[in-house]
């Protein structure tokens, strides 16, 4: 299975964006994800987590910004980004427990 996150673009300081994680409805239930990003020059990190009962924990460094979220009817993951700065560019990837990692999608921020 290959996970694919998507969502990501360029968009201007302050701005929002919606990413999406979707899998297949047995994993959906069963494992718990997280989100990780990686920037230009440094090592990937966590973001935001969520397990199969919905509960969820957020990052210090984007806590009141952003917000993780699961949607059984769709399979779907998201992480919402409000308020985005420049040092929010990275490479966003989602990481669900028993799956290798997939592509990642690109957010630029621009100031």
């Amino acid at each position: 299975v290959q996970l694919q996150a998507s969502g990501g673009g360029l968009v201007q300081s302050g701005e929002s964006l919606k990413l999406s994680c979707v899998v297949s409805g047995s994993i959906f239930s069963s494992d718990s994800m997280a989100w990780y990003r990686r920037a230009p020059g440094k090592g990937r990190e966590s973001v935001a987590a969520i397990d199969n009962n919905g509960r969820s924990r957020i990052a210090s460094f984007v806590k009141g910004r952003f917000t993780v979220s699961r949607d059984g009817a769709k399979n779907t993951v998201y992480l919402q980004m409000n308020n985005l700065t420049p040092e929010d560019t990275a490479i966003y990837y989602c990481k669900f427990s028993s799956l290798d990692w997939g592509q990642g999608t690109l957010v630029t921020v621009s100031s």
